[in-house]
């Protein structure tokens, strides 16, 4: 399969399933606020508790200030992206994830190059809005961010999941491994997780492995109190985070896969 380990990443949105993440043996995590919504920008005080901690993974920060699929970003927006940049990087963010669109659905590269400019060599990932440009150019689109200086490309293939996107993603890492890391993401469970690695022969992927990644792990992270105030609509449902358990099972299959 691989001459090297294939690393998870962990999307994480509070400090307890940061250390689930760790404890469970992934590589890096994706810090988070909000993961309901896709993920927000983390709040500077999660990311410096954790440096303060004894926690050892790499931690990148999702930049995201609101939630949405456009990705079309205001230059009010952007003055708040590139300021959250400065604060996360100060209080020892290692890197981050961010992507930005056109109203057309391409790479917005201007802001793609703002951003980079502002990470001062830290290494930066292309998130998913990726998946929502033109699959038929999806070659070009990689190169273009090769070229902007993107670490990594996480992508679902175009697809809702991971697993529906494989052909794609398949692809994309045949052609650009050599020079960009193509990280499948979205709906990775342990149950699909092998045939994704097998097909795919990615090098790196990501998942948030909740406690309902598996029937196995049910229990919500937090009581919710029995009451008539709410907080915001995702109240009604239970919040899961992180299982240590369902992140050993990743590693350990990834770990077998990585020795074929």
């Amino acid at each position: 399969m691989s001459a090297h380990d294939i690393k998870l990443e962990v999307c994480v949105d509070s400090i307890k399933s940061a250390f689930a993440a760790e404890e469970g043996g992934a590589a890096r995590i994706e810090l988070c606020a909000a993961l309901q919504e896709g993920g927000l920008t983390p709040t500077t005080g999660t990311l410096k508790t954790l440096k303060e901690l004894p926690f050892t993974l790499p931690i990148h920060c999702m930049l995201r200030p609101r939630r949405g699929t456009d990705f079309v970003y205001s230059e009010e927006e952007m003055q708040a992206i590139q300021t959250d940049m400065d604060l996360l990087r100060t209080h020892g963010a290692d890197g981050f994830v961010f992507g930005a669109l056109t109203p057309e659905r391409t790479i917005d590269v201007d802001k793609c190059r703002r951003v980079m400019e502002r990470s001062y060599g830290l290494p930066v990932t292309f998130h998913r809005a990726f998946d929502l440009t033109d699959p038929k150019l999806m070659h070009e689109n990689v190169q273009l961010l090769k070229e902007l200086g993107f670490k990594r490309v996480l992508s679902s293939g175009f697809r809702a999941s991971a697993a529906e996107g494989v052909d794609s993603l398949a692809q994309l890492i045949a052609k650009h491994h050599r020079d960009i890391i193509i990280m499948p993401g979205a709906g990775i469970k342990v149950a699909n997780l092998e045939e994704i690695l097998t097909f795919s022969r990615c090098q790196e992927f990501h998942a948030s492995a909740l406690d309902t990644a598996s029937e196995d792990y049910s229990a919500p992270t937090t009581t919710r109190m029995e009451c008539d105030v709410t907080m915001g609509k995702q109240d009604i449902d239970p919040y899961y985070g992180t299982n240590i358990y369902v992140v050993r099972k990743m590693v350990a299959i990834a770990s077998a896969m990585s020795c074929r």
